[in-house]
């Protein structure tokens, strides 16, 4: 399984791109970078993505490339999303207000996207892959994954604050080479990280003790970029990676 890494920050500057990972080239988590990192050619070969939450930050690529490829495929891109993700995608999003209706154009039997909800907690099938979705604590529906190919896992903790069901299905989960978690802010502002659910690196200490690694890599992800020194500081003598954009891994 290769994992190369289009956008690991929460938040987008020139050096920073939105979370957004692809898995041998054909399988998106998250839509954070797509469009600013694929070329049109390989946009339009991607078959599914598949969604943690509904945050701007991780879907705001898919009006653009819905957009962009509308005519060069024959079928729809597989948007897979929570029910409540898809809700909002439906509500706020392919509305035609603030972006057209992509999952009825150009026709509703044949779209440019199509949305595919899923249960928060159940397992998907996609192409050779077997994806667990896990329930983790965020203010809106957010899930971490467990990405199989059923030789290699991957897992994703999606945006999260302490959180339990995803450590116990990671500690059972056999082949797992790399947990891919969020850690978005500095110590300082602990609050403000409890109240958006999200990591700093002190509450992922504690959650890494939850964990029974196993040899699993831990790569993270979503620092806020105005904090990006300050957290990698505080991360110091954890056995940790700090992932940055362009990187690949072959697991």
């Amino acid at each position: 399984m290769r994992l190369r890494v289009l956008g690991c920050h929460g938040g987008e500057l020139p050096t920073c791109k939105t979370t957004c990972f692809l898995i041998d080239g054909a399988l998106a988590l998250d839509a954070g970078a797509l469009t600013a990192t694929l070329p049109l050619e390989q946009l339009a070969k991607l078959d599914d993505i598949v969604l943690s939450h509904s945050h701007f930050d991780h879907v705001k690529d898919l009006p653009l490339i819905a957009d962009l490829v509308v005519g060069l495929r024959d079928r729809p891109i597989a948007i897979h999303a929570s029910r409540e993700c898809a809700k909002t995608l439906r509500d706020n999003v392919f509305n035609n207000a603030l972006w057209p209706d992509f999952t009825r154009i150009p026709s509703r039997k044949n779209p440019v996207v199509k949305l595919k909800p899923f249960r928060s907690g159940a397992t998907l099938k996609i192409g050779r892959y077997t994806i667990q979705s896990i329930p983790v604590s965020h203010p809106v529906e957010s899930c971490g994954f467990v990405v199989s190919d059923g030789q290699t896992a991957v897992a994703m903790s999606g945006d999260t604050g302490p959180t339990e069901k995803l450590w116990k299905v990671l500690n059972a989960t056999q082949n797992l080479k790399a947990v891919l978690l969020e850690t978005s802010f500095p110590n300082r502002l602990q609050e403000l990280a409890d109240l958006s659910g999200h990591l700093t690196p002190r509450t992922m200490r504690r959650e890494l003790e939850k964990f029974h690694r196993n040899g699993a890599e831990v790569l993270l992800y979503h620092l806020k970029p105005a904090f990006v020194p300050q957290v990698k500081r505080e991360l110091d003598g954890l056995a940790v990676e700090v992932l940055e954009e362009g990187d690949e891994f072959d697991f």
